[in-house]
């Protein structure tokens, strides 16, 4: 993420540039200028970026270093047996309070992270990429998907993957965020299929804007309790 642009982006995923002013506090024609100039915003614009998100203003401005600052780590960390263990060796991605609906939908709420999630670099890398500004935590909620994600999942998120291909992913449609298998079909049209029958399939066109169907990003690992 090179520029100011991709990092607000990033931090107000699929979010309109009206909506982005409104939260940072600034006239949409001030925005504007940021947003399609190339500027940066004043002090106190970044500490509000800073208070909703929790990002680091250093990444911020420049876009080095990790999004999220965490507090100052130990020289040597341990794991539960002593062992010595690298944090180095870890990618720490946000984990929001969102519930992704395998039901009828629920409303996505405040996107901000509450905290970070730890991902072993190296298996990262093969199963999202090295774009890991794009990747996101969240969990689903609900029962459209049982037997292949259930209520209470962990769920992590390739932002970056928007382009339909034949997998899991999370939408959203009009205000509810959902997770689906979909399935891709001629035309630009795209089926979203739930795991659980007492819940039809159905056809969307992305290629139609007015439909209030967005393609928010893949889902590429996901946990649970047991």
């Amino acid at each position: 993420m090179d520029t100011f642009k991709q990092r607000l982006a990033f931090l107000w995923p699929n979010e309109k540039q009206a909506k982005i002013a409104a939260d940072i506090d600034m006239t949409l024609a001030g925005f504007s200028r940021i947003w399609h100039e190339g500027g940066l915003p004043k002090a106190e614009t970044l500490r509000k970026i800073k208070q909703l998100k929790g990002c680091s203003i250093d990444w911020l401005l420049t876009g080095e270093g990790e999004p999220f600052a965490h507090a100052e780590v130990a020289a040597t960390l341990h794991d539960t047996l002593g062992n010595a263990v690298d944090a180095e060796e870890f990618v720490f991605v946000p984990r929001y309070d969102i519930e992704a609906a395998a039901g009828h939908g629920r409303l996505a709420g405040d996107e901000r992270p509450v905290f970070a999630v730890p991902f072993r670099r190296d298996w990262l890398s093969i199963a999202a990429g090295r774009n890991w500004g794009m990747l996101a935590v969240i969990s689903v909620k609900g029962d459209s998907m049982e037997g292949v994600l259930n209520d209470g999942d962990t769920l992590l998120i390739n932002l970056a993957e928007t382009t339909p291909r034949d997998g899991l992913y999370v939408l959203r449609i009009n205000d509810n965020l959902l997770v689906k298998r979909v399935q891709l079909m001629p035309g630009g049209r795209v089926n979203v299929i739930s795991a659980n029958e007492a819940y039809p399939s159905f056809e969307v066109d992305l290629q139609q804007a007015e439909n209030g169907v967005q393609m928010i990003g893949k889902v590429v690992w996901f946990g649970r309790y047991v």
